[in-house]
């Protein structure tokens, strides 16, 4: 099977060792390393700032000033471990071709994809994909969503369940792009023992996907052999939610110590 990766030029467990686990089992013919401009970060804050208004946005502000201070640097030293443990499970890549872009929606990057002519791509990025684009591998393009879809879409699904107190929908959604946000066939549900006391939303969010790759792995093959089905998830609420608060982020972090108490 032969795959691409796309990712951020600054996710090191994702362009180091995700594409590493990629190449254990698949052909890596490609990797798209993005490099953002300037403009895209002002993008998300005016779409945020439209979504939740001008007061709920400070709570957002607040929460990314939280996380510097209290969570960057244990989320850092986890990051480094992980790199290290993927580092010896598996081995580097053999020099795949290369793509550094600002967007996986540019000119060059839909160039490189006809290239190479990958039959599956697994895109780790923050741009929701053109269709132009998400439909040029041969049995699509998958997205590793840290959250259980459908009820919570978008980039932060494991935060807000946790901060819902729904902690059985706390995990990863393997899910195959389609013309909506996270809205496509679902392949499967995966979630681990975290520890919502000691760690935090970032690394629960990561070790869902990393705590799972072998069940992940086995169903990438099935896909690519043409067994895999898609889940039913007919009658389950789907929601979208945005970047996380830091009243929620506090009150989940009460609500979980109680639990654990």
């Amino acid at each position: 099977m032969r795959t691409v990766l796309i990712c951020h030029h600054d996710s090191r467990v994702d362009c180091g060792g995700l594409s590493r686990w990629l190449g254990s089992f698949s052909d890596v013919v490609g990797i798209i390393v993005l490099e953002e401009k300037p403009g895209r970060l002002m993008k998300r804050i005016r779409r945020e700032l439209s979504r939740v208004g001008p007061l709920r946005f400070l709570d957002v502000l607040a929460m990314r000033a939280y996380a510097r201070v209290n969570l960057a640097r244990p989320y850092a030293d986890w990051e480094t471990r992980q790199l290290e443990a993927l580092s010896e499970a598996y081995a580097p890549l053999e020099s795949p071709p290369v793509l550094r872009t600002h967007s996986p929606n540019s000119p060059e990057s839909e160039r490189f994809l006809e290239e190479v002519a990958p039959d599956l791509m697994i895109a780790r990025c923050k741009t929701l994909l053109a269709e132009r684009i998400f439909t040029i591998p041969r049995l699509g393009t998958f997205v590793l969503h840290p959250g259980i879809c459908p009820e919570y879409r978008n980039a932060h699904g494991c935060f807000w369940a946790l901060a819902n107190d729904d902690v059985d929908k706390v995990g990863l959604t393997l899910l195959k792009i389609d013309a909506g946000v996270d809205t496509g066939p679902i392949f499967g549900h995966f979630s681990y023992e975290f520890d919502e006391v000691a760690e935090s939303h970032l690394v629960i969010q990561q070790r869902v996907l990393f705590e799972n790759l072998n069940e992940i792995r086995d169903r990438l093959l099935e896909l690519g052999s043409g067994i895999a089905s898609p889940i039913d998830i007919s009658g389950r609420p789907s929601a979208v939610w945005g970047q996380p608060w830091l009243t929620r982020y506090l009150s989940w972090k009460r609500a979980a110590r109680r639990r654990a108490g």
